[in-house]
């Protein structure tokens, strides 16, 4: 079914909808004893295959073709890796007079998942900036967020997580890497599958993270986790969040200029450094905060849907300011409307 006109106008991602929604479900409904165990179970195992799917999908090829550029892509690292960390434990000084531990916890957890792949690439499309660094960068943030992502949460986390501890590593291992690197090996045999396929398994993908969600959801519910949030802390939280996307939309665009980037690369540079994954920091958040995951991942889902809203304004902004009369490219409009539409930034590249 097609959106009606007026609420197209509105960047409104319906897949945050959804996530929302399973919030409620699992506020209303949540999952006690032995049903909590079967949702705990199917979300371990929901998450073992979205992470073997994002392994067999991704080209190793093309992520390593990639670093021939390699000034670019290390100037998203430092942005994603780097910077974001720094400005997270620096809303330590936040807690407990702005921000509670819990949020503060998550949102510096936020600060440490790697960069989107399929927004990033349509904004710097309809900006018209350099798609292929943008592809590039994405994926291969993403490839090396799988392991520097738990590494740097052991490190900067501790026990300020939740219930998270460095033996989170193991279950990350276990859970995330290993099923990754087992769709990087089996690629060849199921990439045909894979492709062919690509629309219906669009659905697995976020029917798992919503099977996650539910599960993390349904956990704070039980264990009351939510009677700590009033909405005066969630309306700081936006406003903190905010505040930490416009330093980085700063950072990267005047840095990138600094460091002497023509206008093509600024734009990737922007847009993949200043960007958060979902689909990619929720399995994380899960399988490293546990229980206290619900508190944990509502720091990255309000991120997500303000850096699209954001994003797409900044995009047309770009694209005014090239001074060229050229549109953007119809490839580039399907591709931010299924973005904002459906944002699965699964590594399909």
């Amino acid at each position: 079914m097609r959106r009606p006109a007026f609420l197209s106008r509105i960047p409104v991602d319906p897949y945050i909808a959804a996530l929302l929604g399973t919030v409620a479900l699992a506020a209303l409904l949540p999952a006690r004893g032995p049903a909590a165990g079967v949702a705990d179970g199917a979300a371990t195992g929901a998450v073992a295959l979205l992470f073997f799917l994002y392994g067999a999908r991704l080209s190793t090829r093309e992520a390593m073709d990639g670093m021939r550029h390699w000034r670019l892509h290390l100037t998203v690292l430092t942005a994603t890796f780097v910077l974001f960390p720094l400005l997270g434990l620096a809303s330590r000084g936040l807690v407990p007079s702005v921000l509670t531990p819990e949020l503060q916890a998550g949102l510096l957890f936020l600060c440490l998942v790697p960069s989107t792949i399929q927004s990033s690439i349509a904004f710097t499309s309809l900006a018209r900036g350099n798609v292929a660094a943008a592809v590039c960068a994405g994926s291969f943030s993403s490839v090396v967020g799988i392991v520097l992502t738990p590494l740097l949460a052991t490190l900067l986390l501790g026990g300020s997580g939740g219930g998270f501890s460095p033996r989170s590593l193991v279950s990350i291992v276990g859970q995330l890497l290993v099923p990754f690197l087992a769709g990087q090996l089996l690629r060849r045999r199921v990439g045909g599958f894979l492709t062919r396929h690509g629309k219906a398994l669009g659905h697995v993908d976020r029917g798992s993270i919503l099977l996650v969600v539910y599960a993390a959801f349904s956990a704070g519910m039980v264990r009351g986790v939510w009677q700590q949030v009033t909405p005066l802390r969630l309306l700081a939280l936006v406003g903190v969040e905010a505040v930490l996307l416009a330093v980085m939309l700063t950072l990267t665009g005047y840095g990138s200029r600094w460091l002497g980037f023509g206008r093509e690369d600024r734009i990737a540079i922007v847009f993949c450094g200043s960007k958060k994954g979902l689909v990619c920091g929720l399995p994380m958040a899960g399988v490293l905060f546990g229980a206290h995951a619900s508190l944990a991942v509502l720091p990255l889902m309000l991120f997500h849907q303000m850096q699209l809203m954001v994003c797409a304004v900044l995009a047309k902004h770009y694209a005014k300011s090239s001074g060229s009369r050229r549109t953007a490219s119809p490839s580039a409009a399907s591709v931010l409307s299924s973005t904002v539409s459906s944002p699965s930034d699964s590594a399909r590249r």
